[in-house]
């Protein structure tokens, strides 16, 4: 490329290729290149720099490569045209060298103004060759390298500290629409990353809006799953464009989280209930499918006995199907057949007491020839054989009582998995009616699901929480978000409060439902167009930790909380749904989900495992660069992947004090000497915890009692 500009900045050269591998360039420097700053690119630049960046031009343009290795290393003098070396003794000279490896090809173009811009695109073209000259970037060069092209400027994020603090914009749809990872230690900036994301994507979507004449606010959606409750303060600047959903009682412009337990699916309630897949989860199946199609109700009092009266007709069927053997013969089955007619006798006598007219008196009918059957072939301490005709006429008499008795079908066929109301402080008690239907050793195992499912529910967090009863409707508009974001851009769900054992159902509920909302909207959009939404899961290794498949066929929260994150990884971009996941600990998130991340912002890691891990998940050739991040500062991280044509170092911009997430260092010294007094009241923090009464006096001396919500 005789007559590209690059080739012709000869001033620029700073050494020559000595060596030349895939992955490493080693370059050997001229005796007369600046050793700490160069004044030969229109501006001073710091070098030679580590991370810093170089050209070697050829034929298609030049190759971009950044310094990972600097030194000196001894070699005899060189020989330098021109100059009259030849006398000089020949002793070990030092000569400084380094090592560059190769991660994009820049190209130059003119527009129509004939002014020259610069192109990068992603990958090597052409390999240098030995003695190949090296040049140091001039500053647009720089800026087109660290940049972004003209199409992808649209949110600025930070600068480039080596790359003469050149403006680092991104484009969101790269940004967020192939997923985002936010990964670095705790105090290495990530909520702040994270909060300022949000923030400077609404400011740059208002500033083109202004620009074009639009009026409004932007039609963008971002929910933040919060589970340290960082983020309450970071929007609090403009409270007409967040929703703050916060665990009752609230205050103020915070709203109630609800999370109703009738919103879950079979899969949801299996895992909060543990409900073990003998007896318990086909039963548990059941009560929903039953409560959501609205074939139960509280008050159906005949239709329920109903259901307990065939319940006993198909017993005595099933014995009658066995022949005698069930029945007579050994001692054995005539006491089971005994315990069956004396079951029946004390229930209908019991239930006839609920019934009037005809029923009453079938009912009492039905339990009178049981007990008599049972008494007449009583002997002593034991029982003589029962006839097939005993059976047949208690089942006759059971019919009777079934015939007159009212039955209630369902309303459709309506799954388990439904997002259909019904009443959760009934199904404990349905599900130990269909219990009593199977017989008295199904009613034992589903005592303790009864009673797990109502000790969720008498929880004094997680109780207000799952009770609620808003329509389907209204929650995804609270939720996900109203038409045009009418009702705000930004949805914080405060799940600080929530009992950890189930905090990972409600996490996964919230995650599915956004989803599922999304898939269901571009289905029924006759565009078929998805809807962007954005979603944040904060301290994502906790709830998408990796780990193995349950063996014991055992639905578990935590594996359902990390199944429902890895199918929004797989599949959210097809319906407009990104996955911002940030995390302290990256060697314990979920491989799929990871996998799934195209851009990564890395802050400070220190830690072995994630580093090692880090440098496995990134495709780029960027060893060198990623061997900085023990030593990051806070604020700098390193930005790779899909939003950034070559992995960059990044410092962050600041945010004001007031935008931050609550996630400052606690100031121990300050508070130690007085200088931040700190009021202390534990009766109050008690009575807030076990929700106790407070009592209030008045001005007035009066005494007012106030209960939490």
């Amino acid at each position: 490329m005789a007559t590209s500009p690059v080739e012709h900045l000869s001033g620029l050269v700073v050494g020559v290729v000595e060596s030349v591998a895939p992955d490493q360039v080693r370059v050997m420097l001229e005796l007369d290149t600046p050793h700490t700053t160069a004044l030969n690119t229109g501006s001073p630049v710091a070098f030679p720099r580590l991370n810093g960046y170089v050209l070697i031009p050829h034929e298609a343009g030049a190759t971009v490569a950044y310094i990972s290795w600097i030194g000196i290393e001894r070699s005899p003098f060189p020989k330098r045209s021109g100059l009259k070396d030849f006398g000089l003794i020949d002793l070990p000279f030092p000569l400084r060298k380094m090592a560059v490896s190769p991660v994009a090809t820049l190209t130059c173009k003119r527009d129509k103004t004939s002014r020259t811009q610069y192109v990068l695109s992603r990958g090597v073209v052409a390999f240098p060759s030995v003695g190949d000259q090296v040049l140091i970037p001039t500053a647009e060069q720089i800026e087109a390298i660290v940049g972004a092209k003209d199409t992808d400027r649209r949110v600025k994020i930070g600068v480039s500290p080596l790359g003469a603090s050149t403006k680092i914009m991104v484009d969101p749809d790269k940004l967020f629409g192939r997923h985002l990872a936010v990964l670095g230690n705790t105090g290495s900036g990530k909520s702040c990353t994270v909060a300022g994301l949000i923030r400077w994507s609404m400011d740059a979507a208002k500033k083109q809006m202004s620009e074009t004449g639009k009026t409004g606010r932007p039609n963008a959606r971002f929910i933040v799953l919060d589970p340290n409750a960082e983020y309450s303060n970071a929007f609090r600047d403009d409270p007409q464009n967040v929703r703050l959903f916060k665990v009752p009682p609230v205050s103020g412009d915070d709203r109630a989280l609800q999370v109703p337990a009738w919103m879950w699916c079979g899969h949801e309630w299996t895992a909060i209930s543990n409900a073990q897949p003998g007896a318990q989860r086909p039963l548990l199946m059941q009560g929903l499918r039953d409560l959501k199609s609205g074939s139960v109700s509280r008050g159906s009092r005949e239709a329920i006995l109903r259901r307990y009266v065939i319940s006993y007709m198909v017993r005595v069927s099933e014995m009658l199907s066995r022949g005698t053997i069930a029945f007579a013969g050994s001692p054995r089955p005539r006491f089971e057949c005994a315990g069956l007619l004396n079951g029946i006798a004390k229930d209908c006598q019991a239930w006839s007491g609920d019934l009037e007219g005809q029923a009453q008196t079938l009912m009492q009918n039905a339990a009178s020839a049981a007990l008599q059957i049972e008494q007449s072939r009583k002997s002593g301490q034991y029982y003589n054989d029962f006839l097939v005709s005993d059976l047949e006429s208690i089942r006759s008499s059971l019919e009777d009582c079934a015939k007159v008795l009212p039955d209630v079908a369902p309303e459709g066929p309506i799954s388990e998995d439904s997002p259909s109301y019904f009443d959760v402080n009934i199904l404990a008690d349905h599900l130990e009616r269909i219990a009593v239907e199977q017989g008295a050793g199904v009613a034992g195992f589903v005592a303790t699901l009864g009673l797990r499912i109502r000790a969720m529910l008498a929880d004094q967090h997680l109780g207000a929480v799952v009770n609620g009863n808003p329509t389907f409707e209204a929650w995804l508009e609270e939720y996900v978000g109203a038409d045009n974001a009418s009702n705000g851009n930004v949805a914080i769900i405060d799940l600080s409060l929530i009992p950890s054992e189930v905090v990972h159902i409600v996490v996964a509920v919230l995650g599915r439902l956004v989803f599922e909302s999304l898939q269901r909207y571009r289905r029924d959009n006759a565009a078929g167009e998805s809807l962007p939404t954005v979603l944040v899961l904060e301290e994502a290794h906790t709830f998408v930790r990796k780990g193995h498949e349950e063996s014991s066929g055992t639905a578990t929260a935590t594996a359902l909380c990390r199944e429902t994150f890895e199918k929004i990884a797989r599949e959210g971009r097809k319906f407009g749904l990104g996955l911002v996941v940030s995390s302290q600990r990256p060697s314990e998130l979920s491989a799929t989900v990871l996998a799934q991340c195209n851009t990564f912002i890395l802050h400070r890691i220190v830690n072995d495992a994630d580093q090692h891990l880090v440098g496995k998940l990134v495709p780029d050739n960027v060893a060198g660069l990623l061997a900085e991040l023990p030593s990051l500062p806070s604020r700098q991280a390193i930005l790779l992947g899909w939003a950034t044509p070559i992995p960059i170092l990044v410092e962050i911009d600041e945010l004001r004090a007031d935008q931050r997430p609550h996630s400052s260092d606690p100031d121990f010294w300050d508070v130690w000497t007085h200088e931040k007094p700190r009021d202390l009241d534990w009766k109050e923090v008690v009575g807030d915890w076990v929700g106790q009464v407070k009592v209030d006096e008045t001005e007035d001396g009066e005494l007012l009692e106030n209960v939490g919500e």
